[in-house]
């Protein structure tokens, strides 16, 4: 006789049939409905947020990826730029920027009437819709092809910022009105000329190649030198983090004895995980750049200050990779007579290395999207001379992806603005590449046992 029944409190039988819901099922049931329609309705909201957020990014960003262009015929005028005749090198590179504009000015008014546009603006008003930056430009290709001084050249050369964005649909002719850097008359004349063929929007590829600009040229503002750095500051967390943080986690897990020491070495590092990366910046500031003496804006130190804060996420992937490796991979290969290093490195290690990947290619991906630590060692480096001087190594001045984002989006310009979310596309298609790297790795080599 069981206690149930020796107390009497026998439960009464059910009553009705078996495949009728009761209350109290009916309450378990709807509870259980109202639970997934809970996780459903997260779920959307989740999903909903995301798409706003992209959609938000794409419609301001996808216009950065094409630009508008003069198409001009410049005539070189010798007497301009080589007054002496000699094709001397160190005489033309003292012609400067406004040496060049009136050829510019002029090759501007000569398109016009070849294409028989007329307009009431004056020259200089008319050679305002070419970006500042082409005077520039037209003395670079100068010096470096002197020989062709004396003939005329066909450019592509950048419009300026507000005729840009007026066929980008950013100004309007009511807009214009209030800018004192464009009028409704030059719009006027740039849609003229878009309708003769002058004016032409294409893709911009020098977005991908150019430098930053200042804030009068958002125009010719680009990311070559920012992707640089970026480059440069991942490969040294890929050699420096990879390697460090796996041996310190087979260590861990596979070699040292448990005690209180390794103990408080792994909350530590658990605690490293969650420090917020504006600490590290100062870590990498106080001694990288303080007491070493590392230069600022250099890719080193980034790569430095970005190494211990992935280390600590590289560390905690590679323990859960090995701990997910079952025991009896490690007992088998010491029964056949592997020593403990054979054992780990022959068939621990093999078996872990998808999880490890992953890890890894995790932690890069989140380094590349880093700013506060870069902001704080001083990744804001102002490099013009591109790609005649870009950064050649770890120690040369450059920028990053994520701060060049921060300094468009405090300029006022709104092309600025455009900028910063083509930036900020281009920043996610690499880290979606790098997630999809992840994935494929992980795919390659996973085993079952």
């Amino acid at each position: 006789m069981t206690d149930l029944t020796s107390s009497g409190a026998v439960p009464a039988p059910r009553k009705g049939s078996l495949l009728t819901q009761d209350e109290r099922t009916k309450r378990r049931n709807a509870k259980e409905a109202r639970f997934r329609m809970m996780g459903l309705i997260a779920v959307t909201i989740g999903v909903l947020s995301l798409v706003g957020l992209l959609t938000s990014i794409l419609a301001s960003g996808l216009s950065s990826f094409q630009q508008t262009y003069v198409e001009l015929e410049v005539y070189l005028d010798p007497a301009k730029l080589d007054k002496k005749g000699e094709r001397n090198l160190d005489d033309i590179a003292k012609v400067t920027t406004f040496g060049y504009a009136p050829l510019i000015d002029a090759a501007m008014t000569a398109a016009m009437e070849r294409a028989g546009v007329s307009s009431d603006l004056n020259a200089k008003a008319a050679g305002e819709l070419i970006s500042k930056e082409a005077p520039a430009s037209l003395r670079d290709y100068v010096l470096a092809n002197p020989d062709r001084i004396g003939e005329t050249v066909s450019f592509d050369l950048l419009a300026a910022g507000r005729i840009d964005g007026f066929f980008k649909g950013r100004v309007t002719m009511a807009s214009a009105e209030l800018d004192r850097n464009v009028s409704p008359e030059q719009l006027q004349l740039a849609q003229q000329l878009k309708e003769a063929g002058i004016l032409t929007t294409k893709f911009n590829w020098a977005f991908f190649t150019a430098p930053d600009a200042s804030d009068t040229r958002p125009e010719a503002a680009g990311l070559g030198v920012a992707i640089i750095g970026s480059a440069y500051m991942m490969l040294i967390v890929l050699v420096l983090s990879l390697p460090l943080g796996v041996a310190a986690s087979i260590y861990l897990e596979e070699f040292a004895p448990k005690n209180r020491w390794t103990d408080l070495i792994e909350v530590n590092i658990s605690n490293l995980a969650a420090v917020p990366s504006i600490v590290f910046g100062i870590l990498g500031l106080a001694i990288f750049i303080n007491m070493v003496g590392l230069p600022q804006s250099a890719p080193v130190v980034g790569g430095l200050v970005l190494t211990l804060m992935t280390l600590p996420t590289i560390i905690i992937a590679t323990r859960a990779a090995l701990k997910s490796v079952p025991p009896s991979i490690r007992d088998a290969a010491l029964g056949v007579g592997a020593s403990k290093m054979q054992a780990i490195f022959h068939h621990v290690l093999p078996l872990a290395m998808p999880g490890i990947l992953t890890g890894a290619i995790i932690g890069l991906a989140q380094a590349l999207g880093e700013t506060a630590p870069l902001l704080l060692i001083g990744m804001v480096a102002f490099v013009r001379e591109y790609p005649a001087g870009p950064p050649e190594g770890f120690f040369d001045p450059a920028a990053a992806l994520p701060v060049q984002v921060y300094n468009w989006t405090q300029r006022g310009d709104p092309a600025f603005v455009e900028r910063a979310s083509g930036a900020i596309i281009v920043l996610l298609v690499f880290l979606v590449i790098m997630n999809i790297a992840a994935i494929l790795l992980r795919k390659r080599f996973e085993r079952r046992w």
